[in-house]
């Protein structure tokens, strides 16, 4: 963690907000790097869930809802996280998260190192082992819409971006005529009040979430359940996440969220634990459209044209973190192996082995010196590749050097201006991963890299 923190950091891939003003805690700002990389995984979550299916359609809700949809979801009642105090240094815990401590999601599993509260844990501040009782603490954040602040007027940050998907299935399905099954998809910003943020972007207060609520036919969930489930740990891997940092956790039946039936956990080797959730697969059963209905007194049932039936669907929601996916592709490319040199040496090189459908740039344009001659040369090769794909221009420094740069960056080609240029007008191009070099004219180049990029 503290590699990959330092280069996110130094590559301009994540960096601490507020940072002149001493940082918020939980807080990060994605760079420029970063922004590109966040944004290719969105892109290629959209394009499998949406792009390339007939049966799902996109959505952006708003953030700030009805308070409504809230109290009729369940969230004002039972979204809340057990909440400590130590007595001695009065710091503030989620109790689950307390070392040694085996309860629901807590990522520690039942061993001989468990503990529970009564057993007194250890308060990983002063070292201490007394605390309050466990109390529930809300986890939405609250506000006020309009002039005056008081209760009228109270509204809430959303804690997630299902519910409107729910609150929108009607029109939704309307509108684009849709017939069951079929899934609404959405990208979008979450917020929580963590009590214990941390370990980097894996645990925010603000964060980026990529929901589908598939609906299905009630006796053809569970059936449904498990394709979603394979489709989900396919997407992955089939991005280069290696299938050894990955598992399925099915959920005990005393962590099941209040509206589900089941769930199974996509979880990675994150190295602050031993398994890290990534994304949830949940069968919601058909409980949010009933309470919608029922709080709302509209009408959220589907109508079967072919079997004439009407129905509340069943929901699969494969749930993804925006930020964590990033923190697991970043952990699982890093890596630092030894190169050689132009002099016939061997030194530490650090890569990114993304897959270059995630990589933020997908070629740096690198001219072998800073000379008059070779400038215009290679800003035109530039101007080539740009029009296609996110690309670098990097004249800063030994070519050596400016090779390393691009590594640590995941970028997968470059392209070097030399000047040989001048005279044959080919560009040396040099592969990320295997450091392979191909000498190819610059007319050639365009096709040359979109056989082997997005």
């Amino acid at each position: 963690m503290d590699a990959i923190t330092s280069l996110a950091k130094r590559r301009g891939f994540v960096f601490p907000s507020s940072e002149i003003y001493g940082g918020l805690r939980s807080s990060w700002d994605y760079g420029p790097l970063g922004v590109e990389l966040k944004n290719n995984l969105k892109r290629a979550w959209w394009r499998a869930m949406v792009q390339l299916r007939d049966d799902v359609v996109g959505l952006d809700a708003a953030v700030i809802m009805s308070p409504r949809v809230w109290a009729a979801s369940g969230h004002l009642e039972v979204f809340t996280d057990p909440l400590v105090e130590c007595l001695n240094c009065h710091q503030r815990f989620r109790a689950d998260h307390l070392p040694g401590v085996h309860a629901p999601q807590s990522g520690h599993e039942a061993d001989e190192s468990t503990v529970d509260m009564a057993a007194k844990p250890t308060c990983p501040n002063c070292g201490k082992h007394a605390f309050t009782d466990p109390r529930n603490f809300n986890l939405m954040f609250k506000t006020h819409m309009g002039p005056v602040e008081d209760a009228s007027n109270e509204v809430y940050l959303r804690p997630e971006t299902a519910q409107g998907m729910f609150v929108d299935f009607a029109t939704v399905q309307q509108t684009s005529r849709k017939k069951v099954p079929f899934g609404i998809a959405q990208i979008g910003k979450s917020f929580r009040n963590e009590i214990t943020p941390g370990n980097f972007i894996y645990r925010m207060r603000e964060f980026e979430q990529m929901e589908l609520e598939y609906f299905v036919k009630p006796g053809t969930d569970e059936q449904w359940h498990e394709y979603w489930i394979g489709e989900r740990m396919r997407w992955y891997t089939d991005l280069g996440m290696r299938s050894e940092h990955l598992r399925l956790r099915e959920h005990d039946s005393d962590e099941l969220s209040h509206y589900s039936k089941r769930t199974v956990d996509v979880e990675y080797a994150f190295p602050f634990t031993d398994w890290g959730e990534l994304e949830g697969i949940a069968n919601r059963t058909d409980f949010d459209l009933r309470r919608h209905q029922e709080s709302s007194g509209q009408d959220l049932t589907y109508f079967d044209p072919e079997t004439e039936e009407r129905y509340h669907p069943f929901v699969i929601e494969p749930a993804a973190g925006v930020d964590r996916a990033v923190l697991a592709f970043l952990l699982d490319a890093y890596r630092e192996e030894e190169a050689p040199t132009a002099g016939g040496k061997v030194e530490k090189r650090t890569v990114l082995g993304l897959h270059r459908d995630l990589a933020p740039i997908k070629a740096a344009v690198l001219p072998l010196s800073r000379n008059d001659r070779l400038v215009p040369q290679a800003r035109e090769v530039f101007d080539l590749v740009k029009t296609r794909w996110m690309c670098d221009y990097d004249d800063a420094g030994s070519i050596g050097r400016r090779y390393r740069r691009q590594d640590e960056a995941g970028t997968p080609y470059c392209v070097t201006v030399d000047f040989d240029t001048l005279d044959d007008r080919q560009v040396t191009v040099r592969e990320r991963d295997s450091m392979r070099q191909d000498r190819l004219p610059v007319a050639e180049l365009s096709d040359y890299l979109g056989e082997r990029l997005p």
